[in-house]
This record gives C-alpha cells, structure tokens and sequence, in this order.
C-alpha cells in the first residue's frame, strides 16, 4: 500500500491548515457522512466556486498560489483550481496529489489564443483523490456557468471514475486533446512549472 503521509500533510500551496480552508471544508461537507458525498461536495464547490479565469492569473508570485488565498479571491486558471481541490480534501482527511499535463485546446478564445500564441496549455493541472483504495482523477477547471455558455460539457464526478475534460463539446466538435503527461506531484513543482512556461510563453 503507498504510503499516505507525503498527500495529506499540509504544504506552502496545499495549505490545508489554512482556517480559510478548514472553515470552507467544514461548511460544504457539514451535514455529509459518506467520504464520497464529501469528496463531491468539495469537487463541486471547488468548480463552481472558484471561477475559471485563465486572464488574470498566470502569477508568478507563489503566494497567488497558496489554496487559501485563491479561494479568497475566488477565481483562478487550472492549476490553482487543483491546488484549491488539494487542499480541502486534505483538510477532511482525504489524500490529494496534483496531476499535470500538456493539452490542446480546440475552442480556445481568439482573444486568449493571441495572448498565447498557441491553443497549447502547457502545464494543465488537475487533482487527484485517494478514495476506496485507488487514485481518482478529478478536473474542476471550467465552472458549470462557462461550460453552458460555450456549450462545454460539465465536468461530473461521482467518486468513483476518473474525470477529465472532454474531448468534444456538446455539439460534437472537437475540444480537449491530451498530449503529454507530465505526471503527479505531492505539492506545486512551483519553479519547474515556471520554467518550462517560459520556455513556450512570451507573456510569462
């Protein structure tokens, strides 16, 4: 059995000794029981809750990145999503790690792809939760109100299958491709992740 100590200890960014973590997982699973229903609960809150905003945040400050002061600001791009995830389920007891990944982005806005210069996210970040024995994808990135607007399809986790973001949109048309792996960390690999993002992004 992998050791569990290393993905439910509170970090720099997966702060969840945080009281601003501790009072949110408190408040969203209160009245849950079942460690599955809380693991939704918070998944849910976390996409929903935290609005995806990938304008603003490709901070290079490591305190934007800490999960208690995104969830104070209430907004974030992937990765400080995954950090947010991380984070509460630590703070009821349930393992985290982050999962990372370069993708395509076939719906990429045409005022976001000009500030990229590519419809490559390098470095997508997602969450990973130990629940009933194994490791489970979860991906929280696009809350429900964005996936509606451009006719995504909304990210639903159940606690049991791996989540990711889907390779169509509603009506069919290509959306997310998954081209590297860049594997799972205990915490934010901060300074690898930045510098490989300067290596693909001037605006960095």
């Amino acid at each position: 059995m992998e050791k569990m100590t290393e993905y439910l200890r509170p970090t720099y960014f997966i702060d969840s000794d945080s009281p601003v973590v501790i009072n949110i997982s408190k408040k969203i699973t209160e009245n849950l029981n079942d460690i599955i229903e809380k693991a939704k609960a918070i998944f849910y809150w976390t996409r929903d809750q935290i609005k995806y905003n990938p304008y603003e945040s490709f901070s290079s400050r490591q305190k934007n990145y800490k999960a208690s002061k995104i969830i104070q600001a209430g907004k974030g791009w992937c990765v400080q999503k995954a950090c947010v995830l991380a984070a509460l389920a630590r703070s009821i007891n349930i393992p985290s790690k982050l999962h990372f990944a370069d993708i395509k982005n076939y719906k990429i806005s045409g005022k976001l792809k000009e500030i990229m210069g590519t419809n490559l996210f390098v470095f997508h970040g997602y969450t990973e939760l130990f629940l009933n024995g194994k490791w489970i994808k979860a991906t929280p990135a696009f809350n429900v109100e964005l996936s509606k607007k451009y006719n995504y399809i909304p990210a639903e986790f159940d606690g049991i299958n791996d989540i990711v973001l889907p390779k169509t949109t509603i009506n069919g048309e290509k959306f997310i491709e998954y081209v590297n792996d860049r594997g799972s960390y205990s915490d934010l690999p901060f300074k690898k992740m930045f510098k490989i993002l300067h290596q693909y992004y001037e605006f960095v």
